[in-house]
């Protein structure tokens, strides 16, 4: 299986914590999984702007197609022992639907905001 790489923010505490736990997890058992933190990472590379990587997580498949949500944490899961049946899961279609809704109108814009905000507060702290 080829590699699978995940580009994610390493600002963001939530965002951090979880995927630590799935790089550590991916270390143990050999997985082929490579973990860029968007803040850190050429995103001309991922062909993105820093905003669009922020605003949600994204994984390259090793053909090179980008996709992000909850198709890029199936990628995670379908390569982690312990998780696989969670991938298998997320794709079925009414369970993909709700996991999508959940993610894309809930969860992300949540982290995006606090992501948003942790920046303006860094550049008011950076100010002389």
């Amino acid at each position: 299986m080829d590699d699978v790489h995940i580009l994610y923010n390493g600002s963001c505490p939530i965002c951090r914590a979880e995927i630590h736990h799935y790089r550590d997890n991916a270390i143990a058992n050999g997985a082929p999984l490579r973990f860029d933190d968007l803040n850190a990472v050429d995103l001309g590379t991922w062909t993105m702007t820093d905003d669009q990587a922020a605003r949600r997580l994204h994984a390259k498949r090793p053909d090179g197609r980008i996709v992000s949500g909850v198709d890029a944490f199936a990628l995670i899961w379908e390569r982690l022992p312990r998780y696989r049946w969670l991938a298998a899961l997320v794709r079925f279609p009414v369970i993909h639907g709700l996991a999508s809704l959940a993610y894309n109108r809930v969860a992300a814009p949540i982290l995006y905001r606090r992501h948003k905000r942790r920046m303006a507060l860094e550049a008011v702290e950076r100010r002389p």
